[in-house]
């Protein structure tokens, strides 16, 4: 696949702060030795060359902007996400936090999918084969990236990460977030509740927050917004690219390599000009799969930094806490 070079000051942007944009198409050991310093250093990279085909990313975007533009009594006849999963608007979570977007929130598995479609779409099949189509191939990315990281490790078990969430019984899901601009006459025409979307300079439109997955790979469209937090604690925009995707390490891969890898932090401020539209792809394992540290990754001189635990543990922990709360301070190991 040929992708265009980013523009001059995407470029700029993305070279004064070392921000990795890997080619997926090095070869394989270097590859893998930029990947693990990607995640070592910043917790975050972005990638070219990546092999999703840019049909299935049209056509996913093309359910998403569909969806979004409908009234907002169209809209929450998919129910209030009681369950997390379905519709939502400015609600994040369960614990107060609020945010400048409505959103779609899906099990990665299709059979959920088809069933949420048919409230969501008046073409079901084709919501739901769009959606599983670009959910396969991301988790393939992922899976992909899983790989040659363990590669770089010096890992045994190259499929080590992987396997997660190749299980069939993986907790996965998918979700597209729509922000949008306030420059419109009316809000009424998507928000039930106006108000809460005030026009100012800086409009939060998700908080900060690290992504409690393994994984997460993210596409916006030409929409900026987009900000991580680097280690020193300065905030910096990622320019946004559709030719590229944005990858996260999230609380459990932090786990899973003792903390040689760091969660990003990151948010998103709404454009009060352009409406953004996000889509994320968050790499889960099964509910009972067991987190700890694999064992390359301990020793003596480097103790386990954190309990074992199992995702449903940890996603349930989630449920308790507000969207910045560090939750691996939950499962740090006392002897340690």
């Amino acid at each position: 696949m040929v992708v265009p070079s980013p523009t001059p000051l995407r470029s700029k942007i993305t070279r004064a702060f070392g921000i990795p944009v890997i080619d997926l198409n090095l070869e394989r050991s270097k590859l893998s030795e930029l990947l693990v310093k990607a995640c070592e250093e910043f917790g975050f990279f972005q990638v070219i060359n990546h092999g999703v085909p840019k049909e299935i990313i049209c056509r996913v975007e093309n359910e998403g902007r569909q969806f979004f533009s409908k009234t907002a009594s169209e809209k929450q006849q998919t129910g209030p996400p009681a369950s997390s999963f379905g519709y939502g608007c400015k609600n994040i979570g369960f614990n107060g936090d609020k945010g400048e977007l409505e959103y779609i929130l899906l099990e990665a598995n299709p059979q959920s999918i088809f069933q949420r479609s048919i409230s969501i779409s008046t073409n079901p099949q084709n919501f739901s084969s769009a959606m599983n189509d670009y959910i396969q191939a991301t988790r393939n990315l992922a899976c992909e990236i899983l790989d040659l990281v363990a590669e770089g490790l010096w890992v045994e078990d190259k499929s080590i990460f992987s396997q997660l969430i190749r299980d069939v019984k993986n907790d996965s899901c998918f979700r597209i977030n729509h922000y949008p601009s306030v420059s419109i006459d009316s809000m009424e025409d998507w928000n039930p509740a106006p108000k809460l979307f005030e026009h100012s300079k800086t409009r939060i439109g998700f908080g900060e927050h690290s992504d409690p997955q393994m994984l997460t790979i993210l596409r916006s469209n030409d929409v900026g917004g987009l900000q991580i937090c680097l280690r020193d604690g300065l905030w910096i925009p990622i320019p946004p690219d559709s030719n590229q995707f944005c990858i996260f390490v999230g609380d459990v891969f932090q786990a899973l390599t003792n903390g040689r890898f760091e969660s990003v932090r990151h948010r998103v401020v709404a454009n009060a000009i352009k409406p953004r539209m996000s889509m994320m792809y968050f790499a889960a394992p099964s509910l009972d799969a067991n987190i700890s540290p694999v064992p390359q990754m301990v020793s003596s001189q480097n103790p386990a930094l954190y309990r074992p635990f199992t995702w449903r543990e940890y996603k349930t922990s989630m449920y308790s806490l507000r969207l910045a709360d560090h939750r691996l301070d939950l499962f740090t190991n006392q002897d340690s």
